[in-house]
This record gives structure tokens, C-alpha cells and sequence, in this order.
């Protein structure tokens, strides 16, 4: 790996044309900065300079060493000076990664509690698949990735794997086909239409084995990689979609659907991924914080809370 020291003498002596020269800028003996040179073309393997009489030529690869340098030392001024001029009670940046197997309602509720923190947080998420957002994380280019499962065994990517929660799913359709499918759940489900997440999403192949184990085979009738898409589907009528029990009533609310059912069997599972093992990012730990509390929490289906109340109400 290259020394940067040595990679910043060799730039000051090729900018001031000799080592006396830099010598003078850089406060340093000739001598000291000679045996610099000479272990960073020992690094490379390749000669920087050619001594024409008593001055300093660049090789081929001196010039190309040379651009490369200009580049690193510009860009190290210029964070110098925007380091040096950022506003005091500047907000901490916080860049997330959502995988888009993951619901924007879940998302939402996720990274919310990173904007309650007492310093002013700014907030920047980006929506990807989770190959490329690992690929950043690994990158530094993001803090963290908000996903349906732990790192994939097929990625070679160095990180941690923090669960946030896990949770059951509901069964959601339009009022009308909704009324024929309530009694006998699941197995009401059998042929009935149906929309799925695509095999991007962890919960798939859950949701399959499932109906394999109980002998249910619905018509499947759509797959979606963004569940927003299938909700709007699952409005429309055209057949009966899944979401995470903890968003049920928002999802009743946003899209005038009703609970059909829900299960424990099927868990869908949210975790944070970090280049971390021990989280120290305040806006990380406020999420991870938070969401350990509400998804292992399990609620009654907004659905069922109504039919209770009638009941109730009625002295059944």
C-alpha cells in the first residue's frame, strides 16, 4: 500500500522541480527526502524521476504518478477548507440503504425515530436492491442497509448483521372479496386469487412452504418486487395480498382493504446491517432501539378489534 507521506514528497519535489527546493517547503533535509523517494519507487517498483545533470526529470510513470497525486492533494485541500467552513450546529448526516423488499411502511416506522434525536439529524435514503446497497456499505458510500434477512451468503461483503424484530404477516382484500373469504381462514384461501412479493423477498418461499404444509393452493395471479404496487393491485380487486401484522391498520386505513386473516407460521424478518459489530451512530441506535420494541410486540388485526367491539357492544 502506498505511504502517503512518501506520496506527498515526491508531488512537492515534482511541483518546486528538485529536492533542494522542497527541502526548503517542506522543512526537511535533502537527504530525508531523498530516502523518501527511494522507498516509494521501491513501493512501486518503477523509477519516478531520471537525474539530468544536476536536475530532476519525470519518468513516464512520474507523470502518471504525478496526475494521480494532483487529485488526491486537491481533493485533500478541498476538504480542508469545507471542514473549515461548515456551519456550527450543523445537522449529522445520516445516509440509509432500504433493500426494496422491504415495505415503505416498515421503512417509514423503522428510520423515523433517527429523526426524534436531540441534534438535527439530515436524513438521505436510497432504495436499491440489496446486492448494490451492500456494495455501498462496504463502499462507505452508506451508513446502513434496512433489509428482509441477514447479508445473502452469496455476497462477499464484510458486515454485521443487527435483527431489528420479527413479526407475523396478515392477509388483506377489497370489502367485497374480502366477505367471501373471512370464515374458514385459511383455508377460504384455496383458489382463491392471489398476489405475492417476488422471490427478491425473503417472505416468499415462507409463504409457499406454508401452503404446501396445509395443503392450500391458492391462484396466484401476480407477483410484485415493490409491495406498494401490489397493495394497489390488492386495492383494485384483483386478489388478495400480504403485509407485516405491526402495519395492518395502516394499511386497512391507506388502501379501504380489510383483514382476512393472519398468521404467526409466516414471520417476516427486518435487520439492520452494519460495517460495524457494536453500533456507536446515534441515528442507528435510535432505530435499532425503537424497532426491538414494536415488531416483537404482537397486536390484535385492526379487523378483529372492530368485530370484538360489535360484539361487545351488541352482549354477544
Amino acid at each position: 500500500m502506498i505511504n502517503y507521506k512518501h506520496l506527498h514528497y515526491f508531488w512537492v519535489v515534482a511541483k518546486e522541480g528538485g529536492i533542494v527546493r522542497a527541502s526548503e517547503r517542506l522543512h526537511l533535509t535533502p537527504q530525508t527526502i531523498s530516502g523518501q523517494l527511494s522507498l516509494l519507487e521501491e513501493n512501486l517498483g518503477e523509477a519516478l524521476f531520471n537525474r539530468v545533470g544536476r536536475n530532476l526529470e519525470l519518468t513516464e510513470t512520474g507523470r502518471l504518478a504525478l496526475s494521480y497525486a494532483d487529485e488526491i492533494f486537491s481533493l485533500a485541500g478541498e476538504l480542508e477548507e469545507v471542514v473549515r467552513n461548515l456551519p456550527d450546529g450543523r445537522p449529522l448526516v445520516f445516509k440509509v440503504g432500504v433493500a426494496d423488499a422491504v415495505p415503505k411502511s416498515i421503512a417509514y416506522r423503522l428510520l423515523a425515530p433517527a429523526l426524534q434525536l436531540p441534534e438535527p439529524v439530515h436524513i438521505v435514503c436510497r432504495e436499491n436492491n440489496i446486492d448494490s446497497l451492500l456494495g455501498e456499505l462496504a463502499l462507505h458510500q452508506i451508513d446502513l442497509v434496512i433489509a428482509d434477512g441477514p447479508i445473502p451468503s452469496t455476497i462477499n461483503v464484510r458486515g454485521y448483521n443487527h435483527q431489528l424484530g420479527e413479526c407475523g404477516i396478515s392477509f388483506f382484500a377489497e370489502p367485497e372479496l374480502a366477505s367471501t373469504l373471512s370464515k374458514n381462514f385459511p383455508q377460504s384461501l384455496n383458489g382463491a386469487p392471489l398476489l405475492i412479493p417476488s422471490d427478491i423477498n425473503v417472505v416468499q418461499s415462507r409463504l409457499l412452504q406454508w401452503f404446501d404444509k396445509l395443503r392450500i393452493h391458492p391462484r396466484i395471479v401476480g407477483e410484485f418486487d415493490d409491495s406498494a404496487l401490489m397493495k394497489a393491485f390488492g386495492q383494485a380487486g384483483t386478489g388478495i395480498f400480504i403485509a407485516p401484522t405491526p402495519i395492518a391498520a395502516e394499511v386497512e386505513k391507506q388502501y379501504g382493504v380489510v383483514v382476512i386473516g393472519q398468521t404467526e407460521e409466516v414471520r417476516e424478518q427486518f435487520y439492520a446491517i452494519s460495517v460495524e459489530r457494536k453500533i456507536s451512530h446515534p441515528a442507528v441506535a435510535a432505530i435499532t432501539e425503537t424497532a426491538r420494541e414494536w415488531l416483537f410486540r404482537q397486536t390484535p388485526l385492526p379487523s378483529q378489534q372492530k368485530r370484538s367491539r360489535k360484539k361487545h357492544a351488541s352482549g354477544k
